[in-house]
């Protein structure tokens, strides 16, 4: 099934936020700090994440993204804009797609550079231990202080300014490169990366990006992840258009019509526990408050109305649940599977977040597909 969709803007309030750490303005340093939290001075407060890879499939980005969302005056998140392991590792480049949804939730990018790095101790041409400049984020959040446009403005200004952020990512891989004697992948490839950044940024990075999406899309199509327990193999292609013309190449991991409305459905899984984690709860959603804020939603050519659906599945649970059932109905379901305090809290935070923000929640026993 092919769908696509118009969003125009984030309408949302965040639930299971975690509570962030305070750290002085005059004390932040983005290697040391929490993976997400609050920068403070005498009159402001921003609140911050940190990404360790431009892939967004590493280290749950959108849920460190989540905690910071709601919080301060404003938020901020920093993403390197590659990230190079060494020849025997993997390298990465910031996607277009990442900075559209990053706009569409208001959030501002920092788009930091690694400046040091150690040397693996057991693979050779691999490092590790890399860190951002400390003293460029700063430079970029006082600019962030006085900046009064909206994130969205300010993300598009440094797209046209990441050529000259790819000169110091240059100078500090080959300076690393060079210090630990480890070899790097290719200059090449940078040097492309920033032949298509100068040339025209917000449109030749927008579309070589739009290249390899679609590219992930087509692959994810074809695939199951481990972590998904669906009940058919109805995966979907959803391409969704934000009012600048920025597209997101996505799937979806269910489709089911019920009611009059095609239901997209995300997954996420436990084999361990009797709920998936916190990290994936909220990685899913992220997808939500995409999917509840989409318009003109047409599927395979034909206007259709929808419902974002968060199913959250584990081998170990008995029955099922779901966000729209009676009062005694969820207390059952809690008696029978023996949830803790802290685990029916979280369970009623979400079903709390998906009644405020138009999704729903399902809990039901689930396995793995092979």
């Amino acid at each position: 099934m092919n769908i696509s969709a118009k969003i125009t803007g984030i309408n949302y309030k965040p639930f299971l936020q975690a509570t962030l750490s305070q750290i002085q303005l005059s004390d932040f340093d983005i290697n040391s700090a929490p993976t997400s939290c609050l920068i403070t001075d005498s009159q402001k407060s921003f609140a911050i994440s940190k990404w360790v890879s431009p892939k967004r499939t590493r280290s749950y980005p959108y849920e460190r993204v989540y905690n910071t969302l709601g919080h301060g005056n404003k938020s901020i998140t920093v993403i390197p804009i590659v990230k190079d392991e060494g020849f025997a590792g993997d390298r990465d480049f910031i996607q277009w797609d990442t900075i559209c949804l990053m706009s569409l939730l208001n959030v501002f990018i920092i788009f930091g550079y690694y400046s040091q790095a150690e040397k693996h101790r057991s693979r050779a041409n691999k490092i590790t231990g890399q860190k951002f400049d400390n003293e460029y984020v700063l430079n970029k959040i006082a600019e962030i202080d006085n900046y009064h446009s909206s994130a969205l403005h300010w993300n598009i200004g440094e797209i046209n300014r990441l050529a000259t952020v790819m000169d110091r990512v240059k100078e500090s891989y080959a300076r690393i490169s060079k210090s630990l004697k480890v070899k790097l992948h290719s200059a090449d490839g940078l040097d492309t990366f920033q032949g298509q950044l100068s040339e025209n940024a917000t449109t030749f990075f927008r579309d070589s990006s739009r290249a390899k999406a679609q590219q992930a899309q087509n692959r994810e199509l074809q695939t199951h992840q481990p972590k998904e327990a669906l009940a058919t193999s109805s995966k979907a292609s959803i391409t969704i258009v934000n009012y600048l013309g920025g597209e997101y190449f996505l799937t979806v991991d269910e489709t089911k019509i019920e009611n009059n409305s095609l239901r997209l459905i995300e997954s996420k899984h436990s084999n361990r526990a009797c709920l998936p984690s916190r990290n994936d709860i909220k990685d899913g959603l992220l997808k939500m408050m995409l999917f509840s804020n989409l318009t003109e939603f047409v599927a395979n050519g034909v206007p259709v109305n929808h419902t974002p659906v968060l199913q959250l599945t584990s081998a170990l649970l008995k029955g099922s649940i779901e966000s729209r059932s009676t009062e005694n109905e969820i207390a059952e379901f809690i008696r029978r599977n023996k949830f803790k305090p802290p685990q029916q809290e979280l369970i009623r935070s979400v079903f709390a977040g998906s009644k405020e923000n138009r999704f729903e929640v399902i809990l039901k026993s689930g396995k793995t597909k092979k």
